[in-house]
């Protein structure tokens, strides 16, 4: 089990008012642009075998503007479905739901092409994309880099880390940072997190 680099990708205008950007493929501000240049230098630093990216435009544009042109798509690092909940911020939903958390109390259902997914969906989903990620490391014997979304990434930690999917609830994650889950002891931990240049 090798290095794994995650990065979510530079912000966007819904990521910045706080609306849940699932399905919805809006562009990189000019800020997140920034924010993903910014990254290059820092996975540059590290001996680097595969990459993976969301198939959202604003994980493709923040992999190229890292400088992983051969990213690989794949499916399955797309952002949790938040059905109902498309493009509605926290502070909404919280009005007609006291007290709801995404990590524990899901979303509401959505349309047939967004029908939601459940915590315990998508840490399955994380886990089907952790055992692709092995055999990445198996066969290149470097780091990987995902480049992805805030949920998704924050639930495939807690997988990694031999937590439940509502235990991504733990960790923070901004736009345009990168973290780092390594090994110690042959066991999985977090070796960096939410590092932005110059922190």
């Amino acid at each position: 089990m090798g290095d794994l680099f995650l990065v979510r990708h530079g912000e966007t205008a819904w990521s910045r008012s706080g609306r849940h950007t699932g399905s919805t493929d809006v562009p990189l501000t000019e800020h997140g642009r920034d924010e993903a240049r910014r990254l290059a230098p820092l996975i540059r630093s590290h001996r680097i075998g595969a990459a993976f990216v969301s198939p959202a435009q604003r994980a493709r544009e923040t992999a190229e503007l890292i400088g992983l042109h051969d990213a690989r798509v794949d499916a399955g690092l797309r952002e949790w479905d938040y059905g109902g909940y498309e493009g509605v911020t926290t502070a909404d939903i919280q009005r007609t739901r006291p007290g709801w958390f995404l990590f524990t109390d899901g979303v509401a259902p959505g349309p047939s092409d967004r029908p939601g997914e459940t915590p315990e969906q998508v840490g399955e989903r994380a886990d089907r994309v952790l055992a692709r990620i092995d055999a990445a490391h198996t066969e290149t014997g470097h780091g990987v880099v995902l480049v992805a979304h805030g949920h998704f990434l924050r639930v495939l930690t807690a997988r990694r880390l031999g937590l439940p999917a509502s235990a991504g609830a733990l960790f923070q994650l901004a736009t345009g940072t990168l973290c780092r889950l390594g090994t110690e002891h042959g066991r999985p931990v977090i070796a960096a997190w939410n590092v932005r240049p110059g922190s």
